[in-house]
């Protein structure tokens, strides 16, 4: 059994990443590391998880664990391993934004590789160390990837995308408050995200010549789980040579699919699942993607990295049903 750790488990990655390694078949929970939960059962503090696990949070970590996965939230994974010291042998999995950046990829003898399974996977077979990707950037880069692939953006990119409550994390905040959020619709960061980054590296890295602006505007939504966006550029092909430029390009993907019909949320929340629908109007390329913020977006793809670094089949633990109703 593989013994996988986790940093800061009382957060809603971490809550997701604990109903699915549970379940994993091929895992054992060794230790789940809050210093504010510290002694306290951890289906307290996530009460779905009551007759699933009888574990308690730790304030103490096992070093030589074979998985760790970092669910500390931005800017903190660094100072964390600055101050633990873990085997060379552990695999770490960062869910944070400390190492997504090809500048910030080395850090105390670990090399971190960049884990979008789509766009990495021979580089995580062979990786110690995952930086996992952002949730916007996730859903955004797989609507984006098979057009810059082809070397096909050559125009401006306008992407609008909607996020769920649970991607502010699990602190409250203002625009996090029940009575804010119902029945209310806002932006925030316009042009000026920190996921526009990791998109952009990406982007570049598929297409050398790539420099056509990307603009931006994350907004959000009133309800909890999910990101919808939608990505729009000119394009010069048909709609169908899009779509079979799509096909092919996610033909080995266990989890990223083109739907030939609209899409919408239901579809993937819950799952590891992304679904994209390409469309042609007027000269203008449209992507519509969708995946589940927590799973896809974090969790689920921390444990698909997980599974090809340790060679186990991409798709175990991550067997999921969408909610139809």
């Amino acid at each position: 059994m593989i013994q996988v750790g986790i940093i800061g488990g009382s957060g809603y990655t971490a809550g997701e990443l604990l109903r699915l390694l549970v379940h994993h078949p091929e895992v054992k929970l060794d230790f789940v590391y809050s210093t504010t939960n510290a002694g306290v059962l951890i289906h307290k503090q996530h009460p779905d998880l009551i007759g699933e696990i009888d574990l308690k949070f730790t304030d103490t970590i096992n070093p030589n664990v074979d998985v760790l996965f970092l669910c500390l939230g931005h800017g903190r994974s660094r100072s964390f391993l600055e101050t633990n010291t873990f085997s060379k042998m552990t695999k770490v999995i960062d869910l944070g934004n400390d190492f997504r950046l090809n500048d910030d990829q080395e850090f105390l003898e670990r090399d971190f590789v960049y884990g979008l399974p789509e766009l990495e996977k021979e580089k995580i077979r062979s990786a110690k160390n995952i930086a996992n990707p952002g949730c916007f950037a996730t859903a955004i880069q797989l609507g984006l990837l098979p057009l810059a692939f082809a070397g096909k953006l050559k125009d401006t990119i306008h992407i609008n995308a909607t996020t769920g409550s649970t991607g502010a994390g699990v602190m409250p905040g203002g625009t996090t408050h029940f009575s804010w959020r119902d029945n209310n619709f806002s932006s925030y960061k316009v042009f000026s995200h920190q996921h526009l980054g990791e998109i952009k590296q990406s982007l570049k890295q598929e297409q050398n010549d790539f420099e056509a602006p990307v603009f931006f505007i994350p907004n959000r939504g009133n309800f909890s789980k999910g990101i919808y966006a939608t990505m729009y550029t000119k394009y010069e092909g048909s709609e169908e040579e899009a779509k079979e430029l799509y096909r092919s390009y996610y033909k080995k993907a266990e989890f990223t699919v083109i739907s030939d019909e609209e899409i919408h949320l239901k579809q993937v929340v819950n799952t590891n699942k992304c679904i994209l629908h390409i469309s042609k109007k007027n000269g203008v390329l449209l992507i519509t993607s969708v995946i589940d913020n927590l799973i896809k977006g974090a969790s689920g793809q921390a444990i698909h990295n997980m599974n090809l670094m340790l060679g186990l089949k991409e798709k175990t633990g991550l067997e999921l049903k969408a909610s139809a109703f």
